[in-house]
């Protein structure tokens, strides 16, 4: 068995194990493979072992991927910062963006999504620890961004993602997993179909199950360091 296929299951099983010690049933969290500064051939393995969600940050070196594995059936989620010129490709180009976090960025998403193509999905990037240095925006701006998603045509809105500060003391990270899950009941009380709560990591994504998080990305445990 490779490395690759023992990383895999072996990230499965921590996805089922801290699902059951949840409570939560089988099948209802996601693994979302972040596949930046991998290989085609990796992802090519890893999809071949039955992963299909893909996670890249950077639009050049993703479309170049895209195009060497075009014959397999991936779901493309871009997850990096997004520059306003970059915006149209990445609309034509992937199933998911999990990292928007303005009004005009969602405008620009659903110009130029092209309309044969299914909606976009899309997660609104919560700063949940009010870092100057991170992207995305605030509470207060959640309720007016989502109602601008349900205006816009070519865009479905599926939830919230968050980068918690990996600097902050365990109990601090885990309160701040809390709030974003008590972001995510607000949000689905207030929209249909809000469905997707992204959050936790190769580090933390048990405790990330445990307060509810229904898709985790992970890279590093998959793949190994980057190359």
């Amino acid at each position: 068995m490779s490395d690759i296929s023992c990383s895999y299951h072996a990230t499965i099983r921590r996805i089922t194990l801290a699902s059951a010690a949840a409570s939560r049933p089988a099948g209802t969290v996601k693994l979302l493979a972040v596949s930046k500064k991998q290989s085609a051939n990796k992802i090519r393995t890893l999809h071949n072992l039955g992963q299909t969600a893909f996670g890249e940050s950077y639009l050049q070196e993703a479309l170049t991927k895209q195009a060497e594995l075009a014959d397999l059936a991936i779901e493309w989620h871009f997850i990096g910062p997004i520059q306003s010129n970059k915006s149209a490709k990445i609309a034509a180009h992937f199933d998911w963006v999990q990292s928007v976090d303005s009004a005009r960025l969602l405008q620009r998403l659903s110009a130029h999504r092209p309309s044969e193509l299914a909606p976009l999905n899309i997660l609104l990037q919560i700063n949940i620890d009010n870092e100057i240095q991170k992207r995305g925006i605030s509470a207060v701006d959640l309720i007016p961004l989502s109602a601008l998603v349900a205006e816009l045509p070519g865009l479905r809105l599926r939830g919230l993602m968050a980068i918690p500060d990996p600097g902050k003391p365990a109990h601090e990270q885990l309160h701040s997993l809390e709030k974003m899950a008590g972001l995510f009941r607000y949000l689905q009380a207030e929209f249909r179909n809000i469905d997707t709560l992204s959050l936790g990591m190769s580090t933390d994504l048990e405790t990330a199950i445990t307060t509810g998080s229904t898709m985790v990305r992970v890279g590093t445990a998959l793949f190994g360091p980057r190359e």
